[in-house]
């Protein structure tokens, strides 16, 4: 009976464990997350992104013949 108790212990024990490093991996994830939200305004990567969108548009278009 006592070794029953002891292999029940040990698995709650190594429940309660995984649990709580499952939790601190959570809150490290959401940490990193939130710090990484604000991002920067760049004018470089703004007219970068435009002219990209407007190339794909213009060859969706079909307004180039040798693509």
């Amino acid at each position: 009976m006592a070794d029953k108790k002891k292999k029940l212990s040990a698995a709650l024990a190594a429940v309660s464990l995984y649990l709580q490093q499952e939790e601190a991996m959570a809150l490290e994830q959401q940490a990193s997350f939130k710090e990484t939200k604000g991002a920067v305004f760049s004018p470089w990567g703004q007219s970068g992104s435009q002219e990209q969108m407007t190339m794909r548009k213009l060859i969706q278009l079909r307004a180039f013949t040798r693509f």
